[in-house]
């Protein structure tokens, strides 16, 4: 049997999630993220996926106008940032159709996460730990003997990470 992560749900408790399971039954899919984006510290893109991938230039536009938002917020921030060493941005803007999330790491490397603006159940705090996973994954990346710095990224592992950030289970 399979374990699966069960996050909040407003409709169904954990215990009404197990009986499901133990009957066969497959909880309903959740998008969390449309498009997650690695921006490197000269604002070119490591690594881009958006799901569906009809919409791939769309959010290609979205997350280039978010480094305008990011670059903001680090400038405002200034030294607080470094002091506090708060990496997470917040809301950068939202749109009509998605909320775009950025965050920043200590080499000025930005993570753009685009989510749609219909999930409600998506709080801060899932967003925060969300890019906590991500940088984490990045980290493993960096750290493999074999990559280079400012390639683009072309790990599964990491490619497994920001698939299971776009679809998750609930």
């Amino acid at each position: 049997m399979e374990s699966r992560r069960v996050h909040w749900l407003p409709e169904i408790t954990r215990a009404e999630v197990r009986a499901k399971e133990e009957k066969g039954e497959r909880p309903p899919l959740s998008k969390m993220a449309v498009c997650i984006a690695v921006i490197a510290k000269e604002n070119y893109p490591l690594y881009i996926k958006s799901v569906p991938t009809e919409n791939e230039l769309k959010f290609h536009y979205t997350v280039h106008t978010s480094l305008d938002v990011v670059d903001e917020k680090i400038s405002a921030m200034g030294k607080a940032l470094v002091d506090q060493r708060e990496l997470y941005l917040g809301l950068l803007y939202p749109t009509e159709d998605y909320k775009v999330y950025g965050y920043v790491t200590n080499s000025k490397v930005k993570f753009v996460m685009v989510v749609d603006s219909s999930n409600t159940a998506l709080r801060d705090n899932e967003i925060r730990s969300m890019f906590r996973k991500l940088h984490n994954s990045y980290t493993d990346v960096m750290c493999n003997p074999f990559y280079n710095p400012g390639d683009q990224i072309q790990s599964r592992a990491f490619d497994n990470i920001v698939t299971s950030m776009m679809v998750q289970v609930c």
